[in-house]
């Protein structure tokens, strides 16, 4: 089992798009999945088509009513989801329990049947390194840090790998980072800056395909669809299959 957390402090460079669709590219290959949305807003089950107000989730996990394969949803035969639930938000402001409180999603995928007879965990964090971003990266074996083409984007990974570093010193361990670069356009120079700004800083980390801006990547998960099943034959889902073989076959920059 790889567990790999979709993750970046800054909002907006596709996070989600890329946890939902880099599942789904994951689950066409034949690898079987499960998916855990850890941002409050449910955006991933959503995107997922789970569109139930009321619904447990790991939200339920955190605060102790329930086991991680109790709050699981059937989304394929290789994907499972376990959604947000609504009172994530109240995990990530109110939990109690000291430095403890970290290792909660770790213990819990731990214990999981499903999470171990699954190739991949996906964990698709909230835009900060909070509670829940911090229960994510303590969990995950592998750090996916999508970066959108523009300067923000960029100006925003040092601070990301920062906290990445200082996490890693603190347990002595070595988390492996992968950056994928989204809302890429091939003609813009600003794009092509960003992705070889990348691969100067992180050579060796930085997943070979970019994904490329697309109307029909943010378009699906408003029908509660993966690319595959939105736009089968366009750009995003050539560009997550390709991802989705760099990442199990180790293509980098």
């Amino acid at each position: 089992m790889r567990c790999i957390a979709v993750i970046n402090q800054k909002g907006g460079v596709g996070k989600t798009t890329t946890s939902i669709n880099l599942s789904h590219a994951l689950a066409k290959k034949g690898y079987k999945v499960v998916a855990i949305d850890m941002d409050p807003q449910s955006h991933m089950g959503l995107g997922m088509g789970v569109t139930r107000q009321k619904i447990q989730g790991v939200d339920n996990v955190f605060l102790g009513d329930s086991e991680l394969d109790e709050v699981m949803l059937d989304i394929s035969n290789n994907i499972k989801l376990v959604p947000a639930g609504q009172r994530l938000a109240e995990v990530a402001t109110g939990l109690k329990g000291g430095a403890e409180r970290g290792r909660i999603l770790q213990r819990a995928i731990r214990s999981s049947s499903s999470c171990k007879q699954s190739d991949f965990v996906i964990l698709d964090c909230p835009p900060s390194a909070g509670l829940l971003g911090m229960n994510a990266i303590f969990s995950a074996d592998e750090l996916m840090i999508p970066v959108s083409s523009d300067f923000l984007a960029l100006h925003g990974v040092s601070r990301m790998v920062n906290i990445i570093d200082y996490v890693d010193e603190t347990l002595k361990q070595k988390s492996r980072k992968w950056f994928v670069v989204t809302r890429y356009h091939e003609r813009r120079r600003l794009s092509q800056e960003v992705r070889s700004k990348l691969q100067e800083h992180f050579s060796g980390d930085v997943l070979v395909t970019p994904v490329r801006e697309s109307v029909a990547l943010a378009e699906s998960p408003g029908f509660g669809q993966s690319i595959f099943d939105y736009q089968p034959k366009g750009n995003g889902a050539e560009d997550y299959l390709n991802l989705a073989d760099d990442l199990l076959n180790e293509r980098v920059m």
